[in-house]
Formats: C-alpha cells, structure tokens, sequence
C-alpha cells in the first residue's frame, strides 16, 4: 500500500499469529494471471452497525487481507498492518484497508471481462459491496473512504501510525482516488450484467465525485508556485499519481455512459501539466507524480501517462495524449537504461528497491499509450519492462510465481528478495500479467529473465572528490529535504573551493548533470570543466519556494559542454556564495539495455545525439523517433549490425 511517503519501503509486513495458510497450489496453466493467492487474501466479516456506512442490500461483505508473510514449510499466513494486541484481536492499522480492496476489485473485475469468470464476476461484486461500505455516506464527510478495518467489521478511522488524512474519511485521499478507479470500472462491467447494482455503484461513484468536486476540483483554474515554477492546485492530494488513479475510474465511468466528463477533463489537465525535461534535461520528458517538487519521480503509482491516455481517447483530446506519448517514448527508455523502475528517483537514484506496483504502473502505461496511438514501439517496450517479472531485474530470479499467482513484495538494489506476498504486489503482479495474457507479443517478448548489459546513468557521489580550498562534506541530520532526497553526504564549496573527481572511464562522450541544491536569491556560481576543456556554468539560483515543502530544489542541471570520451577527471570552482553538490549524473550519448533469454537477445538503445550504434549481428533493428513512430527497420546477416538511433527516441535490436 502506497501514499504520499517516498521514504516508505516496500509492504514489509509485521508478525502477527497464524491466521490461516495458503490453499494448495494450483497447477501451472498456459495463461500467466493465477487467482489463487488473492483468493486466499479474500475473506468475508459482517461488520456491526456504523452510523453513516452501509452497502448494497445485506449480508457479509467482501474484504481483502494487507499482508502475507511465508511460514516455514513454504505456506503463507495473512496478517494485518502495525502492531497486533492479542487481547482484543485488532491491529495498531488493521486488517484490511480500503485502498487494496479497490484495486483488487478492480483485478476481478478485469479478470471477469477478459475471462468470463464467474467466480471473478461474484469476487468483484462482493469486494465492491465491502469497499463502498468503507466509504462514508452521509455527514460531512460524505463520499469520502475510510481506509482501515479490523478483523471483525469495525472501522478504524484514525490508526497507529496515524494516516494523513486523520480521521481517514475527513479529506481527499490515495484511497478515495482508488475508490473512484474501481467504481468507476465497476459500474462498467456490471451495467448490463445487473443494473440495479450498477445503480448502487453509479450513486456511490457520483458521492465520490461530489466529495473531489468540493475538495478538490474547486481549486480547478488556480495555480501555485514550486521553487519558481506555476504547478497545478487541483489535485488529488497534490499528487498527480493518485489524481491518475482516479482518473482510470472515470474515464472507464465516461465510456459507460457515466456523467464525469468535466471532471475527468479537469483532473486530466491537471496530470498533463507536471510534464517536464527532455531527452538531455530531468526528468527526461517524465509526468512528475507530485506538484509540491520538481525533484521527486518514483514509478509507483506512476500510472499518469495511462491515465492521459485513457482520458485523452475518452475525450477525444489530443493534447492530453501528447505528454503521455512523451514520457512512454522518451523517458521510459531513460529509465530502462539507468536502472529500471525504482522507488525512489529523489531526484538520484536514492530507492534502489523495486516492487511491482512500479513495474505495473510503467507496464499499464506503455500499454495505454499503445493503444491510444496505435503505434507498436510502446508494445516493444512494455515487452522488455514486464520481463522484470521473469528475473530480469536486481536478483535475476522471477518475481511473479504463475503456479501460485504470488508476487514477490520487492527486489532491493543489491539483489535482495523480500519474499512476502501482501495484497499490493499480488494485486499489481496480476493487473500486470492479465495484460499479458490480453497482448500475447508482449508475453512473449517478456520472456526473457536475465539482464546481459546496462550502459546509462551513472553517478559519482560528491563527496568521492579531491576537495580544496575549503570545500568540506556535510552529512545531513535527515537526507530527506521535505521534498527532495541528499543521496547520503554532500559537498559544501564557499567561494573560492573547488572539487576534482576521478570520474571512471568511458569509452564515448557524456552528458554532466551535476545535482546541485538550488536556491531562492542564491548568487552562487560553479564553473566546470574537463581536463582544462571548459563545459559550462551553473547558477544556483532558482525561483520562489512557494508551497514547497523545502526551500530550494536539489536537481540535476545539464551542463552545455558534453565530458569527452576518454577524459576522466571533472573539476568544479565555486565563486559568489556557498555552493551545495550532492551528486553528478553522467550520462553516456547512447545508452543502452540488453536482456536474454529463451535463445534471444533483445537490446533497447537510446541516443541523445543522432548517431549510428554498431551492434554485434545477424540481428534486426526497428527504429523509433521521440513520439514512438516507427522510422526504419534494419536487417543484419553479418557479424556487426549498424542500427541507427533517434534523439529523444529508441532503437530494439533483437537477436
């Protein structure tokens, strides 16, 4: 479970006492998506009365455990989240939340439509019954969710550790944005199938919207400052990730037939509007999941570029596609080649760990992209990101088991596998292969679960330097800015120091984006340069805080002059005040990723200059520009290929 914490790790779950155990393994089957460990996620309680909750007509309502955690012999056991007090049978959150609940309806409900399930049909109707029971219907906080319920029915409004909102229903949320994603796809699926109960769905989606409309949505038009630049003010929580989520539901609720159009548009343009960078500048052309920061990327909840696509079919609106189609064609190759889909681009690689929340929300994306523009190059990528799931990833080992549909709850950077299987992970591992099952050229492209070779992105600490002249590193009480992440230490230069890194070698010229600490009314100057070859001046000046959590912004500028190849040594002088450096970010002018597997080898390059990149052959190469249009394919019988490579765009060369 995901909110606005970019410090949070990745679903470790808590003990608590045996509370069941897996069901017996299902058989490997030819599709990839297996129900059987969200099957024993689900569970039923009949809550008692709660005044302002209720649900469609009587009876036990559907809910969903938060965490699973192994035992010994290879069984799993579900828990709740915080602490367990074995004398009253609750937890310090509880055992169900309302934020996975919502999504894993939405599975269900996906898996029923692609399927025909019944048992999904009847899964997802259950779910929807116990998620608008946590929804509150009447009082002032109508329409909004509560998020935690424990083990036998009770709400627990205000938990331990406390949730921002508290109480959970008193103000625009993650959860309430994933409320409106599932009821939004619900009232979809179920309209024709039963319409009373799409009835209830379709008054409880309009009681969601009612609550954004009036915390949210009347900020619509209106603008604020973020270190200098005009963000958006009407979003969900100031979040473009959880605004996108929302946005899934009411584009599904417009396609129905559903009266949101208005509110879809504005939260729609919104989302479009944190778009930033490009090919050589941050973030490379990514939709910014947080309008407080121009720092911050993380790829959970990263599913703006499906949400503006989506939206932008539904509305017939392409200028709601075009950022999407920027950060699908642009930026998602960056992020392959520099490491993959992380928790934390903060804005350097501070949260190496990966989880599949992040690898589905990249997945959905590129895949709605796709569908949108109906151009191919999408559905190449979401091939080579999806087979993160079959080993290509820290650990090299699958992260998505198909015999038991469970899903690893993390990889860290250093390989390490966190090997719990709560709600979150099974629930996007599953959203994630019933696309593939949908798009069978993906699956199999995803096939290929060992990572050969990554050329991209890397970074030299700055305090890894040779300081002079007064230049001392500082390590920080908290590399948490607020709304920024110090990589550990940084270097601090008063007028007059300088830095000298030993930068590894390289056989090709790089970009230089050194990660400054930028700030408001800063006279602060840092001149760079390469073995006496001048690259440019920084100024570390930067517009107003505004509502930024933090005064100034740690980002990565661009330098003008590119490192040559072969130079191995960067210097910095600072003049005019105090400089900060956390980091340099060298990027090399062709990037590239090459995974393996099943006798073929599929390579992702990326460019930021026009060139030709020579790959070892026979292979064949499809060329692709900065809007994913496919340029040429290229066929190589000899033992080098010549692929040309795009600025702003991506070649695959397979093998």
């Amino acid at each position: 479970m995901k909110r606005r914490s970019v410090l949070m790790s990745s679903g470790l779950a808590l003990t608590a006492p045996l509370l069941g155990s897996t069901p017996a393994e299902a058989r490997p089957a030819a599709r990839l998506t297996n129900l059987a460990h969200l099957d024993f996620l689900r569970d039923r309680v009949s809550p008692p009365v709660q005044a302002g909750h209720t649900t469609y007509r009587n009876g036990p309502i559907g809910v969903l455990w938060t965490y699973a955690e192994p035992n010994p012999d290879g069984t799993y056991r579900r828990i709740g989240g915080g602490t367990y007090d074995a004398a009253t049978g609750t937890y310090g959150q509880g055992a169900y939340n309302s934020d996975d609940i919502a999504r894993a309806a939405v599975v269900y409900l996906r898996h029923w439509r692609q399927t025909g399930s019944v048992s999904s049909r009847d899964a997802s109707y259950q779910l929807l019954r116990g998620l608008t029971y946590l929804q509150t219907a009447t009082g002032p906080n109508a329409g909004n969710v509560i998020l935690w319920m424990q083990p036998d029915g009770t709400l627990h409004p205000s938990a331990d550790p406390p949730e921002q909102p508290s109480p959970s229903d008193s103000g625009p949320s993650y959860w309430l944005a994933r409320t409106v994603w599932a009821l939004g796809e619900g009232y979809a699926a179920w309209r024709t199938a039963d319409p009373g109960f799409a009835t209830f769905l379709r008054q409880r989606l309009d009681l969601a919207i009612t609550a954004l409309d009036r915390q949210v949505l009347t900020r619509y038009g209106t603008w604020q400052t973020v270190d200098g630049r005009r963000t958006p003010a009407w979003l969900i929580v100031d979040g473009a990730d959880a605004t996108a989520e929302a946005v899934l539901g009411l584009a599904a609720y417009c396609s129905a037939g559903g009266p949101a159009r208005r509110a879809l548009r504005q939260f729609a343009e919104g989302i479009a509007a944190l778009a930033d960078g490009g090919v050589r500048t941050w973030p490379f052309g990514a939709v910014l999941p947080w309008a407080l920061s121009l720092s911050d990327w993380h790829a959970w909840a990263s599913q703006m570029p499906a949400a503006l696509a989506r939206a932008g079919a539904v509305l017939g609106d392409g200028s709601l596609i075009r950022p999407a189609v920027t950060d699908a064609a642009t930026f998602t190759p960056w992020l392959l080649t520099s490491g993959g889909p992380d928790n934390g681009r903060l804005p350097t690689r501070t949260d190496k760990s990966q989880i599949a929340y992040g690898v589905d929300s990249r997945l959905q994306s590129l895949l709605a992209v796709a569908a949108a523009t109906g151009r191919t190059g999408f559905r190449r990528l979401a091939g080579i990101l999806a087979a993160w799931y079959f080993g290509a990833n820290a650990s090299g080992a699958p992260a998505y088991d198909p015999a038991t549909g469970r899903t690893v709850d993390g990889i860290a950077g250093d390989g390490t596998v966190n090997h719990n299987a709560g709600a979150e992970s099974t629930i996007h591992g599953l959203l994630s292969m019933l696309a593939l099952d949908a798009h069978p050229d993906v699956a199999a492209a995803a096939r290929q679960g060992h990572i050969a070779d990554r050329v991209g992105s890397t970074t030299v600490e700055a305090e890894a330097g040779a300081l002079a002249d007064g230049a001392t590193v500082v390590t920080p009480p908290s590399a948490w800015t607020g709304e920024s992440q110090f990589s550990g230490s940084y270097v601090q230069m008063p007028p007059g120091a300088s830095v000298r890194w030993q930068l590894p070698p390289h056989t090709q010229d790089r970009l230089v984006l050194p990660v400054i600490n930028r700030q408001p009314g800063s006279t602060t100057v840092t001149r760079w340069s390469a073995a006496g070859r001048d690259l440019g001046t920084l100024r570390h000046q930067i517009g107003a805080q505004g509502v930024s959590p933090a005064p100034g912004a740690l980002l990565p500028v661009t330098l003008a002059g590119s490192l040559p190849a072969g130079r191995d040594s960067l210097t910095a002088i600072a003049t005019g005040g105090d400089a900060v450096v956390d980091a340099i970010m060298l990027e090399p002018l062709v990037s590239r990723y090459v995974i393996t597997g099943g006798g073929h080898t599929t390579t992702l390059l990326r460019s930021v200059t026009r060139t030709t990149a020579t790959v070892a052959g026979p292979a064949e190469a499809d060329v692709y520009d900065a809007a994913g249009i496919q340029q040429s394919h290229v066929t190589g019988h000899g033992p080098t290929l010549r692929a040309p490579v795009v600025p702003g765009g991506f070649t695959v060369v397979t093998a």
